[in-house]
């Protein structure tokens, strides 16, 4: 799950809102294996920080925290395969290109997020639609 799911939840009124919750339902009512990676939470605490909404920082970490089985820790060899995906043509920021290091080493295939980006990663499958 990208950072952008519980931002949207947290958030002001948004067409992504509503879109996010049905997402999550629908996924929970069938049983699947919600997990994260531990640069999700700082893109929440550096991106509440940066905006002076630190009131939203626990909040949107206990969502987190309530909805995912699993945070994965991001290694050394993350870091540098994430290195490795910025250099691709494709242009990846180096968040999105760190979570794609986390999947790749974990075998994950599909991603909850409404970043577009995701779809230019091939083999990739975003998951963002009701």
């Amino acid at each position: 799950m990208d950072s952008n799911i519980p931002m949207y939840l947290i958030g002001a009124a948004h067409p992504h809102k509503i879109e996010a919750q049905v997402l999550l339902e629908r996924l929970t009512a069938a049983g699947q294996r919600l997990v994260t990676d531990a640069e999700v939470l700082q893109e929440i605490l550096h991106r509440y920080t940066a905006i002076s909404r630190r009131d939203a920082i626990v909040p949107a970490f206990q969502l987190i925290l309530d909805i995912v089985d699993e945070v994965f820790g991001i290694e050394k060899a993350d870091v540098l395969r994430a290195g490795e995906i910025t250099q691709n043509s494709l242009s990846m920021s180096a968040r999105d290109a760190l979570h794609i290091a986390v999947m790749e080493r974990r075998q994950i295939r599909s991603i909850l997020s409404f970043d577009a980006d995701f779809d230019r990663w091939p083999g990739l499958n975003r998951i963002y639609r009701i």
